[in-house]
């Protein structure tokens, strides 16, 4: 720059120099902007992806039979509350919702239980939701099994003295506020083990769980237990609700 009588001069040369500079600081700026979602994305995937073992989708849940990918539509589902209520999956669209299926009988059920309970009560709000659908013919067996797993420290009625009124009971000592996830019950069909809407979903044991995002899709599915309590379990479950 050079003092003339006119006034101030300025060497276009500096002037482009100084804006390249400035151009590459945005550039550089834009690109740390667009890494830092992308990178924060491929961790979710990441959580998610390490929690399963990338099972194949049963051909019962693709439209039309046969393969699919995800993301697929949840296939829809009436399960019962314990008032006798009917639930649909499609009433909680705009949550995402991790479905657990589970049942009374299934001991490796009863240790997931806990944790389960624990990620629910912890992660609850308006924008997630835990269903556990019981594969079980009665809810005095689905109220024991939760108190045995929740409250161990309760006795649970047994043999004669195990009924629905004892059961709830038992429950109602152990859980006096109840559970953090929302309990249906899906009878098995006949002389099956598996609830009938379990069965739909080709599942053959339990447990097994769906995690389905607030449009109705099915995005990511586990089998066998988890511990839904860990860092890496939160990460993916966060990462579904935060899109």
């Amino acid at each position: 720059m050079a003092q003339t009588p006119h006034g101030v001069v300025v060497d276009p040369r500096k002037l482009i120099v100084g804006g390249c500079v400035a151009a590459v600081g945005v550039l550089v700026l834009a690109f740390f902007l667009w890494m830092v979602p992308t990178a924060a994305a491929r961790e979710s995937r990441a959580a998610c992806t390490g929690m399963q073992s990338h099972p194949p989708i049963n051909a019962a849940v693709c439209p039309g039979g046969g393969t699919c990918t995800y993301p697929i539509p949840a296939p829809d589902f009436t399960a019962y509350d314990h008032d006798g209520k009917p639930v649909h999956l499609s009433d909680f669209r705009g949550k995402v919702v991790l479905v657990n299926f589970w049942a009374s009988w299934c001991g490796v059920c009863k240790t997931e239980k806990p944790h389960l309970e624990e990620m629910a009560k912890d992660m609850a709000g308006k924008d997630f939701v835990v269903v556990a659908l019981a594969s079980d013919r009665n809810w005095a067996d689905v109220l024991d099994a939760i108190t045995d797993a929740l409250a161990p420290g309760v006795k649970v009625p047994e043999g004669k003295d195990a009924t629905l009124q004892t059961a709830l009971a038992a429950y109602q000592q152990g859980l006096p506020h109840g559970t953090s996830f929302q309990v249906l019950l899906d009878p098995p069909k006949g002389d099956d083990n598996i609830g009938q809407i379990a069965a739909s979903w080709g599942i053959k044991a339990v447990p097994e769980s769906a995690l389905i995002d607030r449009q109705g899709n099915l995005v990511h599915y586990f089998v066998n237990k988890r511990d839904w309590q860990t860092p890496v379990a939160e990460t993916c479950l966060r990462s579904v609700i935060d899109e």
